[in-house]
C-alpha cells in the first residue's frame, strides 16, 4: 500500500488507568515537511509521540509508516522504522565524550573491538553534512545546552532516523541558540528529513512549520497550514478561547526600596568574578526586569540574593536588612519567594510528590505539620487548591513530580512560591516552557503581586516579557548593569544593543 503520508496516526487513544491522555488523535506528516504539533501544557503532545517512538503504546488506534501498518514496541523497533526522537529533557551522559553518547547503544565493533575512530569519523561528516557543529571529543559536561542538543539531534541521524521528532526543542535554549536550531530545522528537511515539532511558541510555528495540528485536552481539533494562520487564530485554537498576548496593567504605585544591592561582586564557580560592582534597588509596588544575554552573571546575580551563593564584596539588603552572610532559609523567612531557572535542579525533587513539592517552602510550619509531625490531609488538601488555582493539570496530587510536563513542573514552583504572599518575588525565566494561555496568566498574576505592594525582581531571557511586566528595565552586559530604561521610551532594538554592550545615544531615540 502506498501513502502520500510518511506518518499517519488513526484513532489514537492512550489511558492511564481512569485518565485518558489521547482521546482519538489522528495526525499525519508528509515527506519534507515540518508539522508542527501545538497544545496547551498538558494537552497530550509528548504522549502522542512517545507512542511514535517507542516509549509508550497506544491503548487503541493504527499508526502507518510510509503507509504500511507497524505496531512500535521500542524505541529501537523506532530506529529500524526511521524515526528519532530528540527529547525535551537530554538523556545524555555527562561523563561520556560527545562521541560516545552518540554511538551508544549503536557501537560499532570490530571483533569484539569498538572502533571509534570509525565512528567519530561518520559523526564527523554528519555533523558537517546536516550544519551540527560539534567537537566529538568533547566531554558533555564541558558544553553548552545549546551544543548538547546538536547532540541529541546527532544522535537520532547517527541511528539513520528520516523522521524527526522534536519535543519542546527550545525551552531551554537562549535566544542566539533557537535562531540557529530553526536554521538546523529547515536544513534537515531541505536533504530529506521529515520533522514533527511539538511546541506551543507560535513565532516559531510561524518561523519554521509547513502545518500545524492542534491538540487541545487530549484531542486533536484541527489541522491546517501556518501560511494564512495568525498567532491569534492559533493561540485560541490552542486554549479554546480569545488570547491577550499585552498584559493590563495601571501605572505602578512605587513604595520604599525592598532590595537594595551595592556595588556587588558575586564569583562563578571557576573563582572568575561574574557579578562585578553591580548596584540596583527594587521598590515596593513595582516590577524590575533584568535583560540580558545568557551568561552575563544573572544567574550568580539570583543565588546571591537567596542565599544560594556567597557575595565576595558589595552588600544586599533586604527590608533594610543585610543578607550577605544569611542562609537560604533565613532570606525565605524573610518573606521573599525564589522561582530558580532550572526548575529540574532547583526547583523541585523530581521523585517527590506533586503535593510535596508544593509544601516544600512550608512543610515545617502548620497548618502542614504539627510539633514536628506532617500531616499529608492538610499537604494534599493545599496541593489540590494550588493546584486548581494555578491550572497545574495531572492525574492528582500524589502523582510525582517528574511526571508532570515541563509548563505543568513551572506552574506548579510558581504557585507554591506567589502563595506564600513574598514581599519580595524573585523570578527567572517565569514562562519558560509554558502556552500562551498559561504566559498570560502568570503575567497578569506578577502584576497582581505589584499591585498589592510587593517587590518584584523579573529575570528573562524574553524580550517581549521584559517590555510587557517590567516597570523599569535593567540591561546586565558582563556583569554591570549597562542601563535602566523605561519600557515605553524603550524597544527590543535598543535592548539588544545594550545587551550585546553597546550605548545608546539618547538624542537618537526618536530619528
Amino acid at each position: 500500500m502506498t501513502s502520500e503520508f510518511v506518518i499517519e496516526m488513526r484513532d489514537i487513544t492512550k489511558k492511564f488507568g481512569d485518565f485518558t491522555a489521547n482521546d482519538q488523535i489522528n495526525l499525519d506528516v508528509l515527506p519534507g515537511e515540518i508539522h508542527a504539533l501545538l497544545g496547551e501544557n498538558g494537552a497530550g503532545k509528548s504522549t502522542l509521540m512517545n507512542m511514535l517512538s517507542g516509549l509508550l503504546e497506544p491503548t487503541s488506534g493504527e499508526i502507518f509508516v510510509n503507509g504500511q501498518a507497524v505496531a512500535i514496541d521500542s524505541p529501537s523497533k523506532a530506529a529500524k522504522l526511521g524515526i528519532g526522537m530528540v527529547h525535551q529533557h537530554f538523556m545524555l551522559v555527562e561523563a561520556f565524550t560527545v562521541a560516545e553518547n552518540i554511538i551508544l547503544g549503536s557501537e560499532k565493533t570490530k571483533r569484539g573491538v569498538l572502533n571509534l575512530k570509525e565512528a567519530t569519523a561518520e559523526i564527523q561528516a554528519l555533523s558537517e553534512k546536516y550544519g551540527l557543529a560539534v567537537d566529538p571529543a568533547a566531554k558533555i559536561a564541558d558544553i553548552s545546552v545549546g551544543a548538547q542538543q546538536r547532540v541529541e539531534i546527532l544522535k537520532t541521524l547517527y541511528r539513520g532516523a528520516d523522521i524527526l521528532i522534536f519535543d519542546e526543542p527550545t525551552a531551554v535554549l537562549t535566544p542566539s541558540e533557537i535562531t540557529e536550531l530553526l536554521a538546523i530545522m529547515k536544513n534537515l528537511v531541505k536533504e530529506g528529513k521529515s520533522i514533527i515539532l511539538i511546541t506551543h511558541k507560535l513565532d516559531e510555528i510561524r518561523a519554521v512549520a509547513d502545518r500545524v495540528t492542534v491538540i487541545r485536552q487530549g484531542k486533536s481539533i484541527q489541522t491546517v497550514p501556518v501560511e494564512g494562520a495568525t498567532s491569534q487564530e492559533l493561540a485560541e485554537m490552542m486554549v479554546g478561547h480569545a488570547v491577550s498576548f499585552k498584559t493590563e496593567k495601571e501605572a505602578a504605585k512605587v513604595g520604599e526600596a525592598i532590595l537594595e544591592i551595592s556595588d556587588l561582586v558575586v564569583h562563578e564557580n571557576r573563582g572568575v568574578p561574574a557579578v562585578k560592582n553591580l548596584s540596583l534597588d527594587v521598590h515596593a509596588g513595582e516590577v524590575v526586569g533584568i535583560a540580558g544575554i545568557d551568561g552575563n552573571g544573572q544567574s550568580e546575580l539570583v543565588q546571591a540574593i537567596t542565599g544560594l551563593r556567597k557575595a565576595k564584596s558589595g552588600s544586599i539588603k533586604i527590608k533594610g536588612r543585610e543578607v550577605t552572610h544569611l542562609r537560604p532559609r533565613q532570606i525565605t523567612e524573610m518573606q521573599v519567594s525564589h522561582v530558580p531557572e532550572d526548575r529540574h535542579r532547583d526547583g523541585m525533587v523530581l521523585d517527590m510528590t506533586i503535593a510535596e513539592n508544593i509544601a516544600l517552602q512550608t512543610y515545617y510550619k502548620e497548618p502542614l505539620s504539627r510539633r514536628g509531625i506532617l500531616d499529608y490531609g492538610k499537604i494534599n488538601g493545599y496541593a489540590r487548591d494550588l493546584m486548581a488555582e494555578f491550572d497545574v493539570r495531572a492525574a492528582s496530587e500524589v502523582v510525582s513530580g517528574g511526571s508532570l510536563s515541563g509548563g505543568n513542573q513551572q506552574k506548579a514552583v510558581i504557585a507554591r512560591e506567589i502563595d506564600r504572599n513574598p514581599d519580595l518575588l524573585v523570578i527567572s525565566q517565569p514562562t519558560r516552557g509554558l502556552d500562551v494561555g498559561a504566559i498570560e496568566y502568570i503575567r497578569k498574576r506578577i502584576i497582581q503581586e505589584r499591585d498589592k505592594g510587593k517587590a518584584v525582581l523579573v529575570v528573562s531571557f524574553e524580550l517581549d516579557e521584559i517590555l510587557d511586566v517590567s516597570d523599569r528595565i535593567a540591561v546586565i552586559h558582563d556583569g554591570r548593569i549597562q542601563g535602566i530604561l523605561s519600557p515605553e521610551e524603550t524597544n527590543k532594538q535598543e535592548l539588544g544593543i545594550l545587551m550585546a554592550g553597546g550605548t545608546v545615544n539618547k538624542e537618537d531615540k526618536d530619528v
